[in-house]
């Protein structure tokens, strides 16, 4: 079951795909809400409660995506390991999956980490020593956060984390989100 996630002291809603400020340049979906299936729920706000005692709160672009909105990355993304394959592949539209990075819980002001989000580059991947030491230093702070409440990161992705084992939720569409189609 996909539960909605609020806005609050501990999280920032910026969900990217409901705008043009996104790697397509054009919203992927209309109705901006973040869902997460329950059990991702409670281990992002369990990140952001570490988050917070570090003076820290998550800023969240993306978290359930539908299987047709992941259709319309796939087209639009060349790279192909920077997107999850619509037909089995990808951990979005299954409410496993969240998109974020950090921000200064009392500025509101987003951490640097090198890249921007949804930039499919070399530069994005955990594993890259070719930005700033402040943004690796973001990075190491926001990968800590999320392994520590129980996420996976994605090796390619800087602000891309999942549940272990995500695959073995079912996707699902448009037509079952709560309130209606996104």
């Amino acid at each position: 079951m996909l539960v909605a996630l609020d806005a609050n002291d501990l999280l920032t809603l910026d969900l990217r795909y409901a705008t043009p400020d996104n790697v397509t340049g054009r919203p992927i979906y209309t109705r901006p809400i973040a869902l997460l299936l329950q059990d991702a729920s409670q281990r992002l706000l369990a990140a952001a409660a570490r988050a917070r005692a570090l003076g820290l709160r998550l800023r969240v672009f993306d978290a359930f995506r539908p299987v047709e909105a992941q259709w319309a990355l796939w087209h639009a993304i060349e790279d192909k390991n920077f997107v999850g394959d619509p037909r089995g592949g990808a951990v979005h539209p299954r409410g496993a999956a969240v998109d974020l990075t950090l921000e200064d819980a009392g500025s509101g002001q987003p951490l640097e980490m090198g890249t921007g989000f949804d930039s499919m580059t070399a530069r994005s991947a955990h594993a890259s020593t070719d930005i700033p030491a402040d943004a690796l230093r973001n990075r190491a702070l926001l990968l800590g956060v999320m392994t520590a409440a129980g996420w996976e990161h994605h090796p390619l992705e800087w602000w891309h984390y999942q549940l272990a084992g995500a695959h073995r939720f079912p996707a699902f569409c448009a037509s079952a989100v709560p309130g209606g189609p996104m």
